[in-house]
Protein backbone atom coordinates (compact mmCIF):
# COMPACT_ATOMS: atom_id res chain seq x y z
CA UNK A 1 0.00 0.00 0.00
CA UNK A 2 1.62 3.71 -0.88
CA UNK A 3 2.09 4.79 2.29
CA UNK A 4 1.19 8.40 0.91
CA UNK A 5 -1.92 7.49 -0.30
CA UNK A 6 -4.89 9.70 2.06
CA UNK A 7 -7.61 8.10 3.41
CA UNK A 8 -9.88 10.20 4.53
CA UNK A 9 -11.61 10.01 7.80
CA UNK A 10 -9.50 6.51 7.70
CA UNK A 11 -12.28 5.45 6.24
CA UNK A 12 -11.31 1.46 4.68
CA UNK A 13 -8.41 1.22 6.89
CA UNK A 14 -8.26 -1.70 9.66
CA UNK A 15 -5.79 -0.45 12.50
CA UNK A 16 -7.43 -3.28 15.34
CA UNK A 17 -8.16 -6.87 15.81
CA UNK A 18 -11.08 -7.38 18.28
CA UNK A 19 -13.07 -9.71 19.49
CA UNK A 20 -16.15 -7.13 20.73
CA UNK A 21 -18.29 -6.55 17.43
CA UNK A 22 -18.66 -7.11 14.12
CA UNK A 23 -20.34 -5.50 11.22
CA UNK A 24 -21.62 -6.65 8.63
CA UNK A 25 -22.88 -3.58 6.69
CA UNK A 26 -23.60 -5.46 3.29
CA UNK A 27 -26.04 -7.72 4.70
CA UNK A 28 -27.02 -5.53 7.71
CA UNK A 29 -25.85 -7.78 10.65
CA UNK A 30 -24.36 -7.00 14.31
CA UNK A 31 -22.51 -9.45 16.63
CA UNK A 32 -21.81 -8.60 19.68
CA UNK A 33 -19.03 -10.57 21.20
CA UNK A 34 -20.48 -13.27 18.76
CA UNK A 35 -24.22 -12.91 19.67
CA UNK A 36 -26.57 -11.15 17.04
CA UNK A 37 -27.32 -7.65 18.27
CA UNK A 38 -31.16 -8.93 17.92
CA UNK A 39 -30.40 -11.73 20.25
CA UNK A 40 -28.33 -10.40 22.90
CA UNK A 41 -30.32 -7.09 23.23
CA UNK A 42 -33.59 -7.99 23.86
CA UNK A 43 -32.94 -11.50 26.57
CA UNK A 44 -29.95 -9.56 28.51
CA UNK A 45 -29.18 -6.91 31.05
CA UNK A 46 -27.23 -4.66 30.67
CA UNK A 47 -24.78 -6.24 33.17
CA UNK A 48 -24.57 -9.11 31.58
CA UNK A 49 -23.56 -7.72 28.07
CA UNK A 50 -21.09 -6.02 29.87
CA UNK A 51 -20.06 -9.07 31.64
CA UNK A 52 -19.61 -10.57 28.50
CA UNK A 53 -17.27 -7.80 26.95
CA UNK A 54 -15.41 -7.70 29.63
CA UNK A 55 -14.60 -11.60 30.00
CA UNK A 56 -15.79 -13.25 26.53
CA UNK A 57 -18.47 -15.03 28.20
CA UNK A 58 -21.77 -15.06 29.67
CA UNK A 59 -21.73 -14.76 33.80
CA UNK A 60 -23.30 -17.88 35.44
CA UNK A 61 -25.24 -17.00 38.32
CA UNK A 62 -23.32 -16.19 41.09
CA UNK A 63 -20.90 -14.42 39.01
CA UNK A 64 -23.84 -12.02 37.34
CA UNK A 65 -24.66 -11.08 41.13
CA UNK A 66 -21.25 -10.59 42.34
CA UNK A 67 -21.02 -8.02 39.03
CA UNK A 68 -24.03 -6.56 39.73
CA UNK A 69 -22.98 -5.55 43.24
CA UNK A 70 -19.47 -4.68 42.52
CA UNK A 71 -20.64 -2.26 40.05
CA UNK A 72 -23.73 -0.72 42.21
CA UNK A 73 -21.18 -0.30 45.36
CA UNK A 74 -18.73 2.20 42.31
CA UNK A 75 -21.75 4.20 41.60
CA UNK A 76 -21.27 7.13 44.20
CA UNK A 77 -19.87 10.66 43.51
CA UNK A 78 -17.97 12.53 46.08
CA UNK A 79 -19.67 15.71 47.13
CA UNK A 80 -16.84 17.88 45.34
CA UNK A 81 -18.26 16.27 42.11
CA UNK A 82 -21.53 17.03 43.45
CA UNK A 83 -20.79 21.03 43.78
CA UNK A 84 -19.31 20.68 40.28
CA UNK A 85 -22.31 19.15 38.47
CA UNK A 86 -24.74 21.49 40.70
CA UNK A 87 -22.71 24.96 38.91
CA UNK A 88 -22.70 23.33 35.95
CA UNK A 89 -26.09 23.42 36.12
CA UNK A 90 -26.47 27.00 37.20
CA UNK A 91 -24.59 27.93 34.27
CA UNK A 92 -26.87 25.73 32.41
CA UNK A 93 -23.75 23.85 31.00
CA UNK A 94 -24.99 21.74 27.83
CA UNK A 95 -25.50 17.89 29.48
CA UNK A 96 -22.37 16.64 27.74
CA UNK A 97 -20.57 19.37 29.05
CA UNK A 98 -21.52 18.26 32.35
CA UNK A 99 -20.57 14.52 31.97
CA UNK A 100 -17.57 15.40 30.63
CA UNK A 101 -16.51 17.44 34.25
CA UNK A 102 -18.37 15.15 35.99
CA UNK A 103 -16.85 11.69 34.46
CA UNK A 104 -13.12 13.29 34.62
CA UNK A 105 -13.61 13.54 38.52
CA UNK A 106 -14.50 9.79 38.56
CA UNK A 107 -10.98 9.01 40.42
CA UNK A 108 -12.38 11.07 43.46
CA UNK A 109 -13.75 8.60 46.13
CA UNK A 110 -12.56 5.59 43.82
CA UNK A 111 -9.46 3.45 45.41
CA UNK A 112 -8.98 1.47 42.61
CA UNK A 113 -6.04 0.96 40.78
CA UNK A 114 -5.89 -1.65 37.83
CA UNK A 115 -7.54 -0.51 34.47
CA UNK A 116 -10.01 -3.15 35.45
CA UNK A 117 -11.21 -1.61 38.31
CA UNK A 118 -11.26 1.86 37.26
CA UNK A 119 -13.15 0.50 33.95
CA UNK A 120 -15.95 -0.64 36.19
CA UNK A 121 -15.79 2.56 38.25
CA UNK A 122 -16.34 4.74 34.56
CA UNK A 123 -19.25 2.51 33.61
CA UNK A 124 -21.11 2.73 36.85
CA UNK A 125 -20.62 6.21 37.53
CA UNK A 126 -21.94 7.96 34.22
CA UNK A 127 -25.70 7.29 35.07
CA UNK A 128 -24.46 9.06 38.62
CA UNK A 129 -23.36 11.68 37.04
CA UNK A 130 -25.96 12.73 34.30
CA UNK A 131 -28.60 12.09 36.82
CA UNK A 132 -26.92 14.43 39.22
CA UNK A 133 -26.61 17.02 36.67
CA UNK A 134 -30.23 16.46 35.64
CA UNK A 135 -31.54 16.63 38.82
CA UNK A 136 -29.76 20.09 39.37
CA UNK A 137 -30.93 21.52 36.33
CA UNK A 138 -34.51 21.04 37.15
CA UNK A 139 -34.31 22.26 40.27
CA UNK A 140 -34.45 19.21 42.57
CA UNK A 141 -32.07 17.53 44.83
CA UNK A 142 -30.31 14.74 43.63
CA UNK A 143 -30.98 10.73 44.39
CA UNK A 144 -28.40 8.55 45.81
CA UNK A 145 -28.28 5.31 43.85
CA UNK A 146 -30.34 2.40 45.03
CA UNK A 147 -27.88 -0.90 45.10
CA UNK A 148 -30.88 -3.19 44.88
CA UNK A 149 -31.75 -2.23 41.68
CA UNK A 150 -30.17 -2.95 38.51
CA UNK A 151 -28.43 -0.43 36.10
CA UNK A 152 -31.02 -0.04 33.76
CA UNK A 153 -33.38 0.49 36.84
CA UNK A 154 -31.59 2.67 38.93
CA UNK A 155 -30.68 4.99 36.13
CA UNK A 156 -34.60 5.89 35.51
CA UNK A 157 -34.97 5.85 39.32
CA UNK A 158 -32.24 8.64 40.08
CA UNK A 159 -33.67 10.68 37.29
CA UNK A 160 -37.27 10.65 38.58
CA UNK A 161 -36.99 10.16 42.06
CA UNK A 162 -39.16 6.79 42.20
CA UNK A 163 -38.73 3.17 41.06
CA UNK A 164 -39.37 2.75 37.71
CA UNK A 165 -42.27 0.39 35.91
CA UNK A 166 -40.72 -3.04 34.82
CA UNK A 167 -42.00 -1.76 31.04
CA UNK A 168 -39.83 1.64 30.97
CA UNK A 169 -36.76 -0.69 32.63
CA UNK A 170 -37.09 -3.09 29.99
CA UNK A 171 -37.29 -0.28 26.95
CA UNK A 172 -33.77 1.14 28.80
CA UNK A 173 -31.72 -2.13 29.14
CA UNK A 174 -32.83 -2.72 25.19
CA UNK A 175 -31.48 0.38 24.76
CA UNK A 176 -27.72 0.22 26.45
CA UNK A 177 -27.74 -3.15 25.49
CA UNK A 178 -28.54 -2.12 21.56
CA UNK A 179 -25.78 0.48 21.51
CA UNK A 180 -22.97 -0.68 23.79
CA UNK A 181 -20.65 -1.29 21.05
CA UNK A 182 -20.05 -0.45 16.84
CA UNK A 183 -17.15 -1.44 15.69
CA UNK A 184 -13.87 1.35 15.84
CA UNK A 185 -16.54 4.42 15.47
CA UNK A 186 -14.78 7.78 16.28
CA UNK A 187 -15.36 7.93 20.35
CA UNK A 188 -14.01 4.05 20.02
CA UNK A 189 -11.23 4.72 18.73
CA UNK A 190 -10.33 7.57 20.34
CA UNK A 191 -10.72 5.94 23.40
CA UNK A 192 -8.11 3.38 21.74
CA UNK A 193 -5.90 5.96 20.80
CA UNK A 194 -5.98 7.37 24.34
CA UNK A 195 -4.79 3.89 26.25
CA UNK A 196 -2.19 3.22 23.62
CA UNK A 197 -0.23 6.01 24.94
CA UNK A 198 -0.53 3.89 28.30
CA UNK A 199 -2.55 6.73 29.30
CA UNK A 200 -5.52 5.66 32.13
CA UNK A 201 -8.66 4.31 30.75
CA UNK A 202 -10.77 7.54 32.77
CA UNK A 203 -8.92 9.62 30.43
CA UNK A 204 -9.72 7.46 27.83
CA UNK A 205 -13.48 7.52 28.52
CA UNK A 206 -13.34 11.17 29.21
CA UNK A 207 -12.21 11.63 25.63
CA UNK A 208 -14.95 9.47 24.03
CA UNK A 209 -17.46 11.73 25.50
CA UNK A 210 -16.09 14.53 24.26
CA UNK A 211 -16.08 12.40 20.46
CA UNK A 212 -19.50 11.31 20.89
CA UNK A 213 -20.47 15.13 21.55
CA UNK A 214 -19.85 16.02 18.02
CA UNK A 215 -23.82 16.26 16.19
CA UNK A 216 -21.95 13.76 13.41
CA UNK A 217 -21.47 11.15 15.77
CA UNK A 218 -23.92 11.48 18.46
CA UNK A 219 -26.53 13.98 18.32
CA UNK A 220 -29.02 13.12 16.21
CA UNK A 221 -31.95 11.13 18.04
CA UNK A 222 -32.83 14.87 19.46
CA UNK A 223 -33.18 16.20 15.71
CA UNK A 224 -35.10 12.92 15.07
CA UNK A 225 -37.55 13.26 17.94
CA UNK A 226 -38.22 17.20 16.81
CA UNK A 227 -38.97 15.65 13.55
CA UNK A 228 -41.22 13.41 14.35
CA UNK A 229 -43.28 15.40 16.94
CA UNK A 230 -43.31 18.12 14.19
CA UNK A 231 -45.33 15.18 11.92
CA UNK A 232 -47.50 14.05 14.78
CA UNK A 233 -48.60 17.36 15.30
CA UNK A 234 -48.89 18.82 11.51
CA UNK A 235 -49.63 15.39 9.54
CA UNK A 236 -48.67 14.83 6.16
CA UNK A 237 -45.32 13.22 6.53
CA UNK A 238 -44.85 12.79 2.63
CA UNK A 239 -44.95 16.77 2.38
CA UNK A 240 -42.00 16.94 5.34
CA UNK A 241 -39.62 14.59 3.33
CA UNK A 242 -40.11 16.20 0.10
CA UNK A 243 -39.68 19.74 1.75
CA UNK A 244 -36.91 18.66 3.67
CA UNK A 245 -35.07 17.27 0.61
CA UNK A 246 -35.91 19.97 -1.84
CA UNK A 247 -34.41 22.48 0.79
CA UNK A 248 -31.04 20.26 0.22
CA UNK A 249 -31.28 18.82 3.71
CA UNK A 250 -30.46 15.67 5.70
CA UNK A 251 -33.80 13.45 6.48
CA UNK A 252 -32.92 13.05 9.97
CA UNK A 253 -32.39 8.98 11.26
CA UNK A 254 -32.46 7.57 7.62
CA UNK A 255 -28.81 6.54 5.81
CA UNK A 256 -25.71 5.19 8.06
CA UNK A 257 -21.89 4.84 6.59
CA UNK A 258 -21.51 1.90 7.48
CA UNK A 259 -25.08 -0.15 6.56
CA UNK A 260 -26.11 -0.92 3.08
CA UNK A 261 -29.25 -2.03 3.87
CA UNK A 262 -31.49 -0.82 7.40
CA UNK A 263 -29.44 -0.73 10.31
CA UNK A 264 -29.86 -3.80 12.36
CA UNK A 265 -30.20 -2.18 15.34
CA UNK A 266 -33.15 0.15 14.00
CA UNK A 267 -35.40 -3.59 13.64
CA UNK A 268 -34.47 -3.99 17.28
CA UNK A 269 -35.24 -1.17 19.06
CA UNK A 270 -38.24 -0.37 16.41
CA UNK A 271 -39.69 -3.86 18.49
CA UNK A 272 -38.75 -2.72 21.44
CA UNK A 273 -40.66 0.53 20.77
CA UNK A 274 -43.36 -1.25 19.66
CA UNK A 275 -44.00 -3.34 22.41
CA UNK A 276 -43.01 -0.58 25.15
CA UNK A 277 -46.21 2.15 23.41
CA UNK A 278 -48.20 -0.80 23.09
CA UNK A 279 -48.45 -1.35 27.02
CA UNK A 280 -48.00 2.53 27.75
CA UNK A 281 -51.62 2.76 25.41
CA UNK A 282 -49.37 5.95 23.39
CA UNK A 283 -50.13 4.07 20.01
CA UNK A 284 -51.38 7.14 18.05
CA UNK A 285 -47.43 8.60 18.34
CA UNK A 286 -46.19 5.09 17.72
CA UNK A 287 -48.15 5.17 14.40
CA UNK A 288 -47.17 8.27 13.32
CA UNK A 289 -43.50 6.82 13.81
CA UNK A 290 -43.99 3.63 11.32
CA UNK A 291 -46.03 5.74 8.85
CA UNK A 292 -43.28 7.90 8.60
CA UNK A 293 -40.93 5.50 8.00
CA UNK A 294 -42.47 3.84 5.35
CA UNK A 295 -43.67 7.24 3.43
CA UNK A 296 -39.73 8.25 4.15
CA UNK A 297 -38.87 5.08 2.38
CA UNK A 298 -41.30 5.51 -0.28
CA UNK A 299 -40.07 8.82 -1.26
CA UNK A 300 -36.32 8.14 -0.55
CA UNK A 301 -36.64 5.26 -2.98
CA UNK A 302 -38.04 7.70 -5.23
CA UNK A 303 -35.77 10.71 -5.19
CA UNK A 304 -32.84 9.05 -3.83
CA UNK A 305 -32.34 5.53 -6.16
CA UNK A 306 -28.62 5.57 -6.14
CA UNK A 307 -28.25 6.14 -2.32
CA UNK A 308 -29.02 3.38 0.59
CA UNK A 309 -30.89 5.78 2.57
CA UNK A 310 -32.86 3.21 5.03
CA UNK A 311 -33.80 3.78 8.89
CA UNK A 312 -30.42 4.02 11.31
CA UNK A 313 -30.24 3.27 14.69
CA UNK A 314 -30.74 6.89 15.20
CA UNK A 315 -35.02 6.97 14.37
CA UNK A 316 -36.02 4.37 16.56
CA UNK A 317 -33.54 5.46 19.66
CA UNK A 318 -36.19 8.51 20.09
CA UNK A 319 -39.19 7.12 19.73
CA UNK A 320 -38.09 4.43 22.53
CA UNK A 321 -35.80 7.04 24.26
CA UNK A 322 -38.84 9.35 24.49
CA UNK A 323 -41.46 6.92 25.70
CA UNK A 324 -40.02 5.54 28.63
CA UNK A 325 -39.37 9.41 30.04
CA UNK A 326 -35.87 10.24 28.80
CA UNK A 327 -35.88 13.78 28.33
CA UNK A 328 -34.74 14.97 24.96
CA UNK A 329 -31.66 16.60 26.33
CA UNK A 330 -29.88 13.68 27.78
CA UNK A 331 -30.45 11.44 24.63
CA UNK A 332 -26.68 11.79 23.92
CA UNK A 333 -25.99 11.40 27.40
CA UNK A 334 -27.85 8.28 27.70
CA UNK A 335 -25.87 7.20 24.58
CA UNK A 336 -22.72 7.90 27.03
CA UNK A 337 -24.18 5.50 29.29
CA UNK A 338 -24.10 2.73 26.98
CA UNK A 339 -21.20 3.08 25.02
CA UNK A 340 -19.15 3.56 27.83
CA UNK A 341 -19.28 -0.31 28.45
CA UNK A 342 -17.85 -0.92 24.77
CA UNK A 343 -15.14 2.19 25.20
CA UNK A 344 -14.02 0.37 28.30
CA UNK A 345 -13.92 -3.09 26.73
CA UNK A 346 -11.71 -1.78 23.78
CA UNK A 347 -9.69 0.43 26.16
CA UNK A 348 -8.77 -3.37 27.59
CA UNK A 349 -8.29 -4.87 24.61
CA UNK A 350 -5.73 -2.24 23.69
CA UNK A 351 -3.71 -2.35 26.76
CA UNK A 352 -3.67 -6.00 26.09
CA UNK A 353 -1.84 -6.14 23.32
CA UNK A 354 -0.47 -2.70 23.30
CA UNK A 355 0.81 -0.43 20.55
CA UNK A 356 0.83 3.41 20.41
CA UNK A 357 -1.40 4.34 17.57
CA UNK A 358 0.26 6.87 15.64
CA UNK A 359 -0.86 7.28 11.99
CA UNK A 360 0.80 9.68 9.48
CA UNK A 361 0.25 12.42 7.40
CA UNK A 362 1.33 14.10 4.54
CA UNK A 363 2.57 17.37 4.54
CA UNK A 364 0.98 20.14 1.86
CA UNK A 365 2.81 23.35 3.35
CA UNK A 366 5.82 25.09 1.77
CA UNK A 367 10.04 24.49 2.65
CA UNK A 368 12.89 26.58 2.45
CA UNK A 369 11.38 29.36 4.25
CA UNK A 370 13.93 32.05 6.02
CA UNK A 371 13.33 34.26 8.93
CA UNK A 372 12.40 38.38 8.94
CA UNK A 373 13.28 40.34 11.90
CA UNK A 374 9.62 41.78 12.84
CA UNK A 375 10.36 45.20 12.28
CA UNK A 376 11.55 44.41 8.46
CA UNK A 377 8.23 42.66 7.86
CA UNK A 378 6.05 43.29 5.40
CA UNK A 379 2.06 43.60 6.64
CA UNK A 380 0.17 40.71 5.04
CA UNK A 381 -2.38 40.63 2.92
CA UNK A 382 -3.95 37.24 4.21
CA UNK A 383 -6.21 37.08 7.07
CA UNK A 384 -5.05 36.00 9.85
Amino acid sequence: MDSQQIHRGLEGITVAETRLSDIDGENGELFIAGFPVEELATNATYEETLFLLLNDRLPTAAEYESFRDELATRRGITEETRALLEQAAAEEEPPMDALRMGLAAATLGDDGDAPEEKAKRAIAVVPTVIATYWRYRRGAEPVDPDPGLGHAANYLYMLNGEEPDEAAVRGVETYLNTVVDHGLNASTFTARVVVSTESDVISAATAAVGTLKGPLHGGAPGPVLDMLQEVHERGEPEAHVRDTLDAGERLMGFGHRVYDVRDPRAAVLSTAAERFYGESGDSDFFETVTTFERTAADVLAQERPNLSLETNVEYYTAALLNGVGIPRDLFTTTFAAARVGGWMAHSLEQLADNRIIRPRSRHTGTHGRTWTPREERAVSSQPL
